[in-house]
């Protein structure tokens, strides 16, 4: 097997252990061009659909938020804002960086605002090199 197809099987692997389901409608906030695009096609392979942006209006079964420190607001708010787009029993994925890179947020921050909006943190995950992810499933109403 060649490095490449080795590691998209392991990025399909990611998506899969993240809980991505074909079918599924994922919507992404914070995109920037620092974003994970091995992890952003994987989901995408899986669904089978193309992630949507923060204007789509319909109905979604996950969320991707990009989140870089403090400088983008506060990330209860940011979650409190999320949910309710988010089907009952939907997964909501904060990806921060790791520590020791630029903007990175502390876990316990992440774990806190969790807490706050309502959601319940599952697992923790490295996503690449540069990212780590906080899985979060919303409750159902």
């Amino acid at each position: 097997m060649s490095a490449t197809a080795g590691q998209a099987q392991s990025e399909r692997g990611l998506a899969d252990r993240l809980g991505f389901k074909p079918g599924q409608v994922v919507q992404e906030f914070g995109f920037d061009d620092d974003v994970d695009e091995g992890l952003r096609a994987s989901i995408a392979e899986v669904t089978g659909e193309e992630l949507v942006d923060e204007d789509f209006d319909g109905d979604v079964d996950a969320a991707l938020l990009w989140w870089r420190s403090d400088e983008e607001g506060d990330l209860t708010d940011a979650l409190m804002d999320t949910v309710p787009l988010i089907a009952d029993g939907g997964i909501i994925l904060v990806l921060t960086p790791k520590a020791g890179r630029e903007l990175h947020v502390a876990p316990g921050d992440v774990s806190e605002a969790a807490t706050t909006s309502g959601l319940s943190q599952t697992s923790a995950i490295s996503v690449g090199a540069d990212w780590s992810c906080t899985r979060m499933v919303v409750p159902k109403r």
